[in-house]
């Protein structure tokens, strides 16, 4: 429960797919960034609305052999190209969705693995604020862009889709990896831990109850 609501990924990915792009079965996705919470979420939220591709990015092999192993399609950035290996996973087709969470030099290379009529929804900026795109990708693909910000949506919205999923948590079709927990005394470990480190999974604090 506390990993689903940790980074909010989960409801970012949903609401995205859901309310801002009207995500259909059949289409692909790709969540870069394997460990965080807009790759794990976009991801999984991506299957469980029926997508036929739904790829993430790992910056490291060691993240990218984490990712798989925990049934992933990754694609090695320290070993391919984005785009090289979105063409090489949905079979030269690209991508429909783009949930960028990482921003900077990332985010060109997303946008020219959007298939024609894609949307990337701008959801963070982890690898940096300032990006740099090639406007042929925009204007010959018909490609469009799109920020996310919570407020965008009504709390009948927000209640709806937390219960969705909710729902999708307690059927076991989606699961939140843990990575770290930290006792609550150590919360500013696990801030460094959090920025510093890039953890594979959630990182989440623990206290406890008065008299234990």
């Amino acid at each position: 429960m506390a990993a689903l609501a940790t980074g909010a990924g989960y409801l970012t990915a949903y609401l995205a797919l859901t309310e801002l792009v009207s995500f259909q079965p059949g289409q692909s996705v790709l969540a870069p960034g394997v460990g965080g919470s807009v790759g794990f979420g976009g991801v999984e939220v991506a299957r469980v609305l029926g997508a036929a591709t739904a790829v993430s990015t790992a910056s490291t092999t060691e993240k990218a052999v984490l990712g798989r192993k925990a049934g992933y399609d990754v694609i090695d950035l320290s070993q391919e190209s984005l785009r090289d290996g979105v063409a090489r996973l949905t079979d030269g087709r690209d991508v429909d969705v783009v949930l960028d969470g990482i921003g900077g030099s990332l985010t060109g290379e997303a946008l020219g693995s959007l298939a024609r009529n894609g949307t990337l929804v701008s959801v963070g900026y982890s690898g940096g604020t300032l990006v740099s795109v090639n406007v042929t990708d925009l204007i010959w693909k018909a490609l469009h862009a799109q920020g996310f910000q919570f407020a965008g949506f009504s709390p009948a919205v927000l209640g709806a889709a937390v219960t969705t999923l909710l729902d999708w948590l307690a059927a076991g079709a989606i699961s939140p990896t843990i990575g770290t927990v930290f006792p609550l005394e150590q919360a500013a470990q696990a801030q460094c831990h959090l920025m510093e480190d890039r953890p594979f999974g959630r990182v989440l604090l623990t206290f406890a109850a008065p008299g234990q």
